[in-house]
């Protein structure tokens, strides 16, 4: 069954705290973010090996299990976009359908092993990407298909974001 979609645009964490999950963007830059990946996937093995992984708390909230296949994907996703940022003059990102893409690759179906596994080899991907960034690189630009613009050093403040939020949903569901 397919949750109501999040139709929230959630830029605001660069430069707000998250009410929910603490995060808090004004006071994290792109030279913090291969740190708060690498935590954050850290936690990540522990929730995808819980008894109830496969198990939604409510009708309209994704079980352990989809989340984590979610933030793996979150990772390849924001990879792949700073790596067009950082080869292209201001990209326009294909879109991305988190919600179709969690009905389409059946989320909650996935073996929560490798969903762990995948999660953590695109997380160090990911850290690893965002440390490669010069300095004459944090300007660059690039665009969601829904108009909101990042510059790299956006883009991973925004990014890093997601799975911390994630993480906090699972652990706060319980």
């Amino acid at each position: 069954m397919a949750i109501e979609p999040d139709t929230k645009n959630w830029t605001w964490v660069i430069e707000s705290a998250c009410p929910d999950c603490g995060f808090d963007g004004s006071r994290v830059t792109i030279r913090d973010v291969p740190a708060v990946i690498d935590a954050n996937s850290d936690g990540w093995p522990e929730q995808l090996r819980r008894p109830d992984v496969r198990e939604r708390p409510d009708d309209a909230t994704w079980s352990a299990l989809e989340y984590g296949a979610h933030v793996r994907d979150v990772h390849r996703k924001m990879t792949e976009r700073l790596e067009l940022m950082l080869a292209e003059d201001d990209p326009l990102f294909p879109n991305w359908d988190q919600d179709a893409t969690a009905v389409d690759e059946r989320y909650g179906e996935q073996d929560p092993a490798t969903v762990a596994e995948e999660l953590q080899a695109a997380a160090r991907r990911a850290a690893h990407a965002f440390t490669a960034v010069r300095d004459d690189q944090l300007d660059r630009t690039g665009r969601r298909s829904d108009g909101s613009g990042f510059t790299v050093a956006t883009l991973a403040v925004y990014y890093a974001h997601d799975p911390v939020h994630h993480l906090w949903d699972v652990q706060h569901a319980r």
